[in-house]
């Protein structure tokens, strides 16, 4: 099973943009968003949403289907 649940460091990439911008933009601990993108733990879906926004792409670009 793929354990790949969501994209946010590819497209943090693809924007050249780093988990840190992201933390400070979302108010979270810098931990808490490269957890999130080294696929340990996984935000909600209010916080998978702001990041939508903040990168400026549909919500489903963040999912792995």
């Amino acid at each position: 099973m793929n354990k790949d649940l969501n994209r946010i460091k590819i497209v943090l990439v693809e924007k050249h943009l780093t988990s840190k911008w992201l933390a400070e933009k979302l108010g979270k601990s810098t931990c808490t968003v490269s957890k999130w993108c080294s696929q340990k733990s996984q935000p909600d879906l209010q916080n998978m949403n702001q990041i939508a926004t903040l990168l400026d792409v549909k919500l489903s670009e963040l999912i792995v289907d």
